[in-house]
């Protein structure tokens, strides 16, 4: 079946069960509007598109699957950096889509032209520059796979104008092929085992959880071991929520509201 570049990208979407995506239109990322209209996905219209970006992070937070954010080229790729940035800090799931000036053009100052996936290389875990139409839903499933496997983060797709209007063949990946790409996805035995020698072995263990706590909807686990142990937990700003916090083991976030005896009860911890 034959379409064009944008409405590959839109189905490739669809295929990886996107729902919402949050965005600003601009003159690059047009082509790809048009076949939105008839789409199944919730466009979220946004007044900036730092914004869309925020919202995107927010919305994988919340859902834990990954949020998708698209906005045009130039000074809208550059203002989703902030978000971006944020994601990749905070281990956040989330694809976010720029529409790039025609790929003939990229190099020449073109109009609203930015090297976005050089911007975003430091910002992301990886991005891609598509430079044929018919790479659409391979990328579209490496970048999904990319976002939420091992410690997810942020991952960019860039889209010239002219690849999006552009004719494929469609088709749709049935695996992922990366042989680069091999993320930690179980835990450890040997090292699991020592961290339990460890904390038994401690005179005033604690444990200092961070975001992956939230990001593995870990919080039951979390609270049955401090309290099984008997150990206090001192949390990142990052999982404060999910901390066992109405337990006796609580003592808070050392980030926003240290105190010398949170400090001093910090002596010894584990970092999770």
């Amino acid at each position: 079946m034959k379409m064009t570049g944008a409405q590959a990208l839109i189905k490739s979407l669809e295929m990886e069960g996107v729902e919402v995506m949050f965005g600003l239109p601009g003159g690059a990322i047009l082509p790809v509007y048009d076949p939105l209209i008839d789409s199944s996905i919730r466009h979220i219209l946004v007044r900036h598109e730092q914004g869309a970006g925020h919202m995107a992070s927010g919305y994988a937070h919340v859902t834990g699957r990954p949020g998708v954010a698209m906005v045009t080229s130039g000074p809208a790729a550059t203002n989703i950096v902030t978000p971006l940035c944020d994601a990749y800090m905070d281990s956040v799931p989330m694809v976010v889509i720029t529409g790039q000036v025609a790929y003939s053009s990229i190099g020449t100052d073109a109009f609203q032209e930015a090297d976005t996936t050089g911007i975003t290389m430091p910002v992301t875990k990886h991005n891609w520059l598509i430079a044929d139409a018919q790479e659409i839903p391979r990328v579209v499933r490496e970048a999904f796979h990319v976002a939420t496997t091992g410690r997810p983060g942020p991952v960019l797709i860039d889209l010239p104008k002219d690849v999006a209007n552009a004719t494929m063949d469609w088709y749709w990946p049935e695996s992922v092929d990366l042989p680069g790409y091999k993320p930690t996805t179980k835990g450890h035995p040997k090292q699991i085992k020592d961290a339990a020698r460890l904390i038994g072995e401690a005179s005033r263990p604690v444990i200092y959880a961070g975001g992956g706590i939230l990001a593995a909807r870990a919080a039951e686990a979390l609270r049955e071991l401090a309290e099984l142990a008997g150990v206090p937990v001192v949390t990142t700003l990052m999982a404060r929520e999910p901390s066992p916090t109405s337990t006796r083991s609580a003592s808070g976030c050392p980030e926003c509201t240290a105190t010398t005896r949170r400090s001093r009860r910090c002596s010894e911890r584990i970092c999770s």
